[in-house]
Formats: C-alpha cells, structure tokens, sequence
C-alpha cells in the first residue's frame, strides 16, 4: 500500500509564527524608530544607544507578559468551553451525537453518513471530535501561553538588536541613514519569510511590512525632530 504524500499545513505553524513574527516586526521596529527619535533630536551617541537599550530590555519584558496574559486568556476560554463539553457529553449523549451528526450534514453529507460519521468519531474520541467540529478548537490550534510568551520575547530581542548592532558600528554622521536603511531591508526580509512560512506571496508580505515600517520611522524622526527643536 504506497504511503500518503505528506502535505504542508500551514495551520499548524500559526501559534508560534504569530507570536515571532509579531516580536521581530515590533523589536525592529520600535527600537530603530526610537533610535531614529531620539537622534532626530539630536541626542548624543550615548543617549542614542541608551535609549535604545532600554527599548530593548522594556520592549521584550512587555512582548512576553502581554503574549502570555492575552494567550492565557484564550487558555481559559478554550478549557471553560470544554468543560462545558465534557458535562453535556455525560448528560445528554444522544443528544451530542444528534448535534455532531447535524454539523456534518451541513458540511454536505446526506443524514445516514452523517450519523455514521458521527457514531465513529464519537466512539473513538467524542470530546475531541466536539472540539474540533463544533467548538473549532485543536491540538494545531490550542492557546499555548508559554511558547507564546518565550518566541515573542526572543524574537522582539532579535528584531531589536539589528538597529541597535547598526548604532553601535555606523559613524555618528551617518547613523540615521543607516539605521533607517538596514531596518527598512530587514522588514522587507521578515516580511517575506513570513509569507513563505504562511504560504502567502512573498512581494506582497515583503512590501506590506516595509512600507508600514517606513511610515513609523518616518513619523517618529519628524516628533524628535520637533521635540528637540523645542526642548
């Protein structure tokens, strides 16, 4: 009997590949654009890389916590909803099974397949069966709060150590091009390698990262700019 073709299934990649790109964009992001501030306001090369230190340290504790709290709050919900499962599975079986069976007719098959269909899956594993069709809830999709937190505070570390390794190596006279330069490029890299590990057009990701990026640093240059002219 030949083997099945394995398939990609970009949907197991969704948990952990929400939370890096997420931490990558925001690091990178957020610290060139605060170095880009901070140096639009004419701020000296220690206080440049002072702040974007800081950025650093603030921006990867905060990624971890708030990915942990909203992930956990999903958590909850999905385990709340199980629970409810698990004791309408006990209390009403029949009426579970009448229900699953329902869900399968209007995915398409005719009432005896879809009884038959739902007797198996219910005899096999009736909660997970009720999870997965009628709640929408799976082991490729399950809120997982720790691997959440942990890639978004690695990944928000990685993104914001580019700029700040460019504020460190570029000359003083240059160091608002550069920064603006290699973080544009960077985004446009992260942009497409999320697209190609989500299955989406690599141009597409690429430009819609740089583009959002660009605008951000843009922006904030023009506020430091501004403040410093006034402080």
């Amino acid at each position: 009997m030949a083997k099945p073709i394995p398939e990609k299934n970009y949907t197991e990649r969704v948990g952990w590949l929400r939370a890096a790109v997420l931490g990558a964009n925001d690091g990178l992001l957020s610290t060139s654009s605060l170095i880009l501030g901070v140096a639009a306001a004419n701020g000296t090369s220690g206080s440049i890389l002072v702040a974007g230190i800081a950025g650093l340290a603030a921006g990867t504790l905060s990624m971890a916590a708030g990915e942990y709290v909203s992930v956990s709050s999903q958590a909850d919900t999905e385990s709340a909803a199980l629970a409810v499962e698990r004791r309408e599975l006990k209390e009403d079986t029949a009426g579970e099974l009448t229900e699953l069976a329902g869900i399968y007719q209007q995915r398409g098959l005719d009432p005896t397949l879809a009884r038959k269909v739902a007797e198996q899956l219910m005899a096999h594993d009736a909660l997970a069966a009720h999870a997965r069709d009628e709640l929408g809830i799976s082991d490729e999709l399950k809120a997982r709060p720790i691997q959440a937190a942990i890639a978004s505070a690695a990944s928000f570390a990685c993104g914001a150590g580019v700029p700040l390794l460019v504020t460190v190596l570029a000359p003083s006279s240059a160091l608002i091009v550069a920064v603006a330069v290699v973080s544009v490029v960077s985004l446009a890299i992260l942009g497409a390698v999320a697209a190609q590990a989500g299955g989406a057009p690599l141009v597409r990701g690429a430009l819609r990262v740089a583009f959002w990026g660009v605008v951000a640093m843009i922006t904030t240059a023009v506020i430091g700019r501004l403040v410093g002219s006034v402080v």
